[in-house]
């Protein structure tokens, strides 16, 4: 076959099939295209929230540092060097992916930089990235896929060694680099040509993108076993709580209040043994509860002792000392919410005074009306400036003042008009289409189960120079201005105006949402 000539004619027909081969290997369709950008856009998304948890854990952290940094300065110091192993692998793989865009595309780095993968024209071919990964060498060894490579093994022998070696096996450190990998039809592949062998730019750059999550997903477990093994040798709390210990519980008028103000832990699988007059109290949850029936008038002080196993096995014993004041009954009455009435909706307050029935209790308001309802009592009160409630007990027999509380009146206020969950700004087209209504919502602060009605707006847009208006009746987008949403280009300006909103006195204006569509 050597002395063999090609005519010209067969050499036509054979690069003619090899054009033809070439344009069959590169039928990836739009839709597949498409799918890429949009995983791609996805873990790019998954990848800032994972940044963002990891920070809150170096934060904790640090805290625990600053607390006591003889015990813990070993262990941060190790998530430091966690930090800076994983900032340079993944700065090392944005390395990567820039670079390969500015080869396909034939643009700068920093162009690269800021082209999202939707735009770059070059994502569905594969002929320059896999020389760029491969260089020449049939296993990728000589190209930028086996430099990647070794940066990934040496990545993960570096952080392994950061945590003892009794707790590497709990580690999920992934990102498998021996596999058995397999093309499409079955044949055994290498790491490198499984990834990047005659594979698209868009599947390239959605890889390296996942390759920047999986390096947090290590960073985040190799963080969490080092601040695991801060309290390895200490007392297992699952629980903690803020705690008040004042000096007394009775305080009088021109005398000083004084309390300790801290943060206390429980083990609420282990429930200790507490004596009181050599007395056990039952416990549940990790806490005991102590009863007394308060008799006589006064200070009244009880001592015991709390049994608990410590991280040792053993038993400990911890003794305690603490007293209560006993007086005669008082008044309280607050609202369970805030300070102040809203007007025409259940207000829910409290009304207790010790030593006291609740069933003896009889209030009055000045405004409106009061009401018990279960446990508690409910007020509702018209639009005005203050109303008073005062009480008295009655047990039958005499009926005695027991006080009285001023409230402040306000108006409920207004909610905020929302749409695909935003009262505002860029909105992508197609979550937009999928809300389809205008949803009213109470400010966070206000801890009221109350609910306003959207009754009409106006969907304004602009088209062609003009200014097109669609009225609206409730709260869904008619078909008419889904259809206007559907035919818009990104950067088109959409205002719902005039939203009128129905609540429990009457109808209120809220704010106009300015949307742009992306």
């Amino acid at each position: 076959m050597a002395g063999y000539k090609e005519t010209p004619r067969q050499k036509m027909i054979a690069m003619m099939y090899l054009v033809l081969t070439a344009l069959l290997a590169l039928n990836v369709s739009v839709e597949i295209i498409e799918a890429f950008v949009s995983v791609n856009n996805s873990i790019v998304n998954t990848n800032e929230n994972l940044q963002s948890k990891i920070e809150e854990s170096y934060a904790r952290f640090e805290q625990q540092h600053l607390l006591n940094e003889a015990k813990v300065g070993p262990f941060w110091e190790k998530a430091q060097e966690a930090r800076q192993l994983s900032n340079d692998i993944i700065k090392y793989i944005d390395g990567v992916k820039y670079e390969v865009i500015s080869k396909s595309e034939k643009i700068t780095i920093e162009e690269a930089r800021e082209t999202p993968l939707g735009k770059i024209k070059s994502r569905d071919k594969y002929d320059v990235s896999t020389n760029y990964f491969f260089l020449g060498s049939p296993d990728g060894s000589r190209g930028k896929a086996g430099e990647l490579r070794k940066e990934i093994e040496k990545f993960k022998a570096s952080v392994l060694n950061l945590v003892d070696e009794n707790k590497r096996g709990s580690l999920k450190i992934g990102m498998d680099l021996e596999g058995p990998f397999y093309d499409a039809s079955g044949k055994k592949q290498n790491w490198e040509q499984h990834n990047f062998y005659h594979v698209i730019l868009a599947a390239n750059v959605t890889f390296l993108n996942k390759l920047i999550a999986d390096v947090r997903n290590v960073e985040s477990d190799i963080v969490t076993s080092l601040y695991s093994s801060i309290s390895a040798d200490d007392y297992k709390f699952d629980q903690v709580a803020p705690k008040v210990i004042p000096n007394s519980k009775l305080v009088f008028q021109g005398d000083t209040y004084e309390a300790e103000i801290m943060v206390a832990a429980l083990d609420s699988k282990q429930n200790p043994e507490v004596f009181i007059g050599g007395r056990q109290i039952p416990a549940s949850g990790g806490i005991a509860k102590y009863t007394a029936s308060a008799g006589a008038i006064g200070l009244q002080t009880y001592r015991g002792t709390i049994k608990v196993i410590g991280p040792d096995g053993e038993p400990k014993d911890y003794s305690f000392e603490e007293s209560y004041f006993v007086m005669t009954p008082s008044l309280s009455v607050a609202a369970t919410k805030m300070n102040v009435f809203y007007a025409n909706v259940d207000n829910p307050i409290s009304i207790s005074a010790s030593g006291i029935p609740e069933a003896q209790i009889q209030p009055t308001i000045t405004s409106g009306t009061v009401r018990r309802d279960g446990k508690g009592w409910v007020v509702r009160v018209p639009l005005g400036d203050k109303a008073t409630i005062s009480v008295v007990h009655n047990d039958g027999k005499t009926s005695r003042k027991m006080g009285s509380a001023e409230f402040r009146i306000k108006r409920v206020p207004d909610p905020k008009a929302y749409i695909a969950n935003t009262d505002g700004g860029p909105v992508q087209k197609n979550m937009l289409l999928a809300a389809r209504a205008i949803i009213p919502r109470m400010p966070d602060d206000f801890d009221f189960d109350l609910s306003f009605e959207i009754v009409s707006y106006t969907f304004v847009g602009i088209r062609g120079g003009d200014i097109i208006q669609y009225p609206g009746n409730g709260n869904m987008l008619t078909q008419e201005m889904q259809n206007f949403i559907s035919n818009s280009k990104r950067g088109e300006r959409i205002w719902l105006e005039n939203i009128l909103a129905k609540g429990p006195d009457g109808n209120r204006r809220l704010g106009t949402i300015s949307l742009i569509v992306q």
